[in-house]
């Protein structure tokens, strides 16, 4: 490949190098042309499972699940600013943020609302089954923040 002086390889090798890397493998895995006196030694392939039809996005599942992950949000709100009452330290976000409410409330909502962009992102890619567990996993996630939250002793 050619260098330019910095010691780097230059822009068209590079793209050269990537539509040669990209186009010879699939061409590669293309079957050879049958003959018309040729037999087939391959067995049929059998039918694939038929799919589930998807459901929709904002179905009643999904609503209780997102509901689920902001109410343990809310919670892990409530329980955190509990500890801190307390005189216990967050270790896991800095001070900025967590003592001022406005910007740890809109923390927790970002939190919520990725959950449900990764949810819609998993839905639109077919894995519904994921989609769902994502949630139930940071409900579950969540969940033991909030009792290790309120489980601490005071401190004072």
């Amino acid at each position: 490949m050619s260098h330019d002086s910095g010691g780097r390889i230059s822009v068209p090798a590079l793209l050269f190098a990537i539509c040669v890397l990209t186009v010879l493998p699939a061409t590669a895995q293309q079957p050879a042309p049958a003959r018309a006196d040729q037999v087939s030694t391959t067995a049929p392939v059998p039918a694939a499972r038929p799919q589930i039809p998807p459901h929709a996005f904002w179905d009643r599942t999904n609503i209780l699940l997102f509901s689920g992950v902001a109410v343990f949000r809310g919670l892990d709100y409530a329980s955190t600013r509990n500890f801190l009452a307390r005189g216990r330290e967050e270790v896991l976000i800095p001070d900025d943020i967590v003592n001022n409410s406005a910007a740890f409330a809109s923390l927790e909502a970002a939190g919520t609302l990725t959950s449900v962009g990764l949810s819609y992102l998993l839905h639109r890619t077919g894995h519904h089954k994921l989609e769902r567990w994502l949630s139930i996993g940071h409900i579950s996630v969540t969940g033991v923040g909030v009792v290790s939250n309120y489980s601490l002793k005071t401190k004072h």
